[in-house]
C-alpha cells in the first residue's frame, strides 16, 4: 500500500469547498462587487419616436376574454392602441365603430380608462364606452333608456342600455349613427 495516497481528504476538501462556495454565491453583492451599469446613449431623432400602436400592441396583454390590457390614457392614441389590440375579428369592427363615432360627433373626446374606450363631450362627460369579450363586443350608451329605439340590451344600472355585436352580426350603420348622435347630445357621465 505504499505510494498510494488516500482521496478521501481530497473528496472532503472538494465537498467543502462546494458549500462555501453555494454560500458565498447566495449571499447578496454588496454594491461595489456589481459591475456598473450605463444608460444606452440616444440615437437621435428616430429613438426618440414613440412605437406606432401595432408596434405597442405586440407586447399587449390579453385580459380573461381577451379583452387587451391598455394603459390609462387620454385622446386617441390610447384608444387606437386598444383597438390595434383587439383580438381577430374585433380589431377591425373596432376600426369602424371608431370611425363611425368620429363621422357623428365631430368633436368627440377619446379616453382609455378600466381597459376599455370611451367616448365623450368635454364638459358634459362620456356618453359611450366598449368593452371585448370572448364571443363579442359589449357597446355601452350610458343614457340608453333616453335613445329612440332604446337599445336591445338592458342593464342592472338604470339608465344604461347595451348592444352586443357578434362575429357574424351585421351592424346595422344607420341604427348605430343616430343611437351616437342622440348619445352625444345628452348630458353624459362624469367618470
Amino acid at each position: 500500500m505504499a505510494g498510494k495516497t488516500s482521496s478521501k481528504p481530497a473528496k472532503a476538501a472538494k465537498k467543502v469547498a462546494a458549500r462555501q462556495g453555494a454560500a458565498k454565491a447566495a449571499e447578496p453583492r454588496k454594491a461595489a462587487d456589481r459591475p456598473a451599469t450605463r444608460k444606452p446613449a440616444k440615437a437621435g431623432k428616430a429613438a426618440a419616436k414613440k412605437p406606432s400602436a401595432r408596434a405597442a400592441t405586440a407586447a399587449t396583454k390579453l385580459l380573461s376574454g381577451g379583452n387587451p390590457q391598455i394603459a390609462k390614457g387620454y385622446g386617441d392614441a390610447p384608444v387606437q392602441a386598444y383597438i390595434a389590440a383587439m383580438p381577430g375579428w374585433k380589431s377591425e369592427v373596432g376600426r369602424r365603430l371608431d370611425a363611425l363615432i368620429e363621422r357623428a360627433v365631430s368633436d368627440v373626446h377619446k379616453a382609455v380608462k378600466w381597459n376599455s374606450p370611451f367616448y365623450g363631450i368635454e364638459g358634459r362627460g362620456w356618453f359611450l364606452s366598449y368593452h371585448c369579450f370572448a364571443k363579442y363586443i359589449k357597446m355601452a350608451f350610458f343614457r340608453g333608456t333616453s335613445l329612440r329605439p332604446v337599445p336591445p340590451g338592458e342593464s342592472k344600472q338604470k339608465e344604461v342600455r347595451y348592444l352586443d355585436i357578434h362575429e357574424d352580426d351585421q351592424l346595422d350603420e344607420a341604427q348605430f349613427t343616430a343611437w351616437v348622435k342622440q348619445a352625444s347630445q345628452l348630458p353624459g357621465e362624469r367618470m
